[in-house]
C-alpha cells in the first residue's frame, strides 16, 4: 500500500541521525526503548524523543509485551518496507509502502486498478 506524506515532513523525520539511528534499529528487531538507548547508543529521553517524533510520522508501530514477571512494556518496530521520493508533474511526492499481509495488498491493488 503506498501512503502520500509531505516531503517536508518525511524528509525533516529521516533527516534527523538520531531518528535514522533508532529506525535502522527496529528495522532489524523490534526493541523497547531501553534496549534502543543501550543498542543505539542514545539516552532515554532522547530515544523517546525520536521515537514520538517517528509514530508522528506513521513510521513505526508501538506493541505492548508483557515480561516473564508480568509486568508490561512498549516494544516498537518499523512499520514500512520502502520509501519513494519521486518527482512527477513538477512535483515531488513521498510514498511509503507499509508492511501488510497479502490479503491486504490484494484488496488495495483490486481498489487501485478500479480508481483507474
Amino acid at each position: 500500500m503506498a501512503d502520500d506524506r509531505s516531503i517536508e515532513d518525511v524528509l525533516d523525520t529521516i533527516g534527523d541521525q538520531h531518528a535514522r539511528t533508532v529506525l535502522a534499529a527496529i528495522s532489524q528487531e523490534p526493541g523497547s526503548a531501553k534496549e534502543l538507548a543501550g543498542q543505539c547508543d542514545l539516552s532515554l529521553p532522547t530515544i523517546y524523543r525520536r521515537l514520538e517524533l517517528l509514530q508522528e510520522h506513521d513510521l513505526i508501530v508501538e506493541r505492548t509485551a508483557v515480561a516473564d514477571d508480568g509486568n508490561h512494556y512498549k516494544v516498537y518496530e518499523c512499520n514500512f518496507d520502502s520509501t519513494v521520493i519521486q518527482l512527477e508533474d513538477d512535483e515531488y511526492k513521498v510514498r511509503i509502502y507499509r508492511k501488510e499481509n497479502l490479503p491486504d495488498r490484494f484488496t488495495q491493488l483490486w481498489d487501485d486498478l478500479g480508481a483507474e
